[in-house]
């Protein structure tokens, strides 16, 4: 296995007891490839994995968001923890380079495969969980979701935004709002887009936002407000 030490130092986290985190790198594939060179694969820390990830972003939400009902918590949750999102987080800290994979498995791209990526960034927290307990868990968990956890919430109540005002524009005047991008400012990891939503030449309200669709969320509500004027 690769010196794990980098991975560590990336995590901010030093494991007291490293087999943990050697297992929560461990594919399936490895072991059928490898038997008796691992004690198991990943995936009953997985198990365990989402159970934590669950509990600490349903309580962040809950606590974050006290005008949300449960139909937009529930939203919200799913929207965080689906294996797209934690594909992403993962690669973010370069997991897949330290998963141990079959010969088959690796050829076939697993390093960069969703549900791998998504698999171990679980079974990474069900590690630290084990190793240093639920508060170390939370804090890493909240660390790397805090950015896309309030990127998410801009954009689901945007998206209602969105769907409102078509739906009164629709009744109204039996048109369709188009939204334009004004402009999309800074540096790819902290672009800011600045987005317009018209009915024709008229324009009915401005957003930004830091992704194009919460820009177009954000000028949905701000002409829902002017229209109410």
């Amino acid at each position: 296995m690769a010196d794990l030490s980098q991975l560590q130092a990336k995590l901010g986290i030093t494991f007291r007891e490293l087999s943990w985190l050697e297992l929560a790198l461990t594919h399936s594939s490895y072991i059928n490839e490898n038997p008796g060179i691992a004690p198991a694969s990943n995936e009953r820390l997985e198990f365990l994995g989402d159970a934590v990830l669950g509990v600490v972003i349903s309580e962040s939400l809950y606590q974050a968001f006290p005008e949300a009902d449960e139909g937009e918590l529930t939203r919200l949750r799913s929207a965080l923890v689906r294996r797209e999102t934690l594909a992403e987080i993962a690669r973010e800290i370069d997991l897949g380079e330290y998963l141990l994979l079959g010969i088959g498995e690796e050829a076939g791209g697993g390093s960069n495969k969703i549900a791998n990526l998504a698999g171990s960034f679980e079974s990474l927290i069900a590690a630290i969980y084990l190793d240093r307990g639920i508060d170390t868990a939370r804090k890493f968990i909240l660390k790397l979701f805090g950015p896309e956890m309030y990127e998410q919430a801009h954009e689901g109540a945007g998206t209602d935004y969105k769907s409102k005002l078509q739906e009164l524009m629709q009744a109204e005047r039996q048109i369709t709002p188009g939204y334009r991008l004004v402009s999309a400012v800074g540096p790819d990891h902290a672009k800011q887009f600045t987005v317009e939503v018209n009915i024709g030449n008229l324009t009915l309200g401005r957003g930004i936002g830091t992704s194009k669709k919460a820009a177009e969320m954000d000028a949905a509500r701000e002409a829902l407000e002017n229209l109410s004027k």
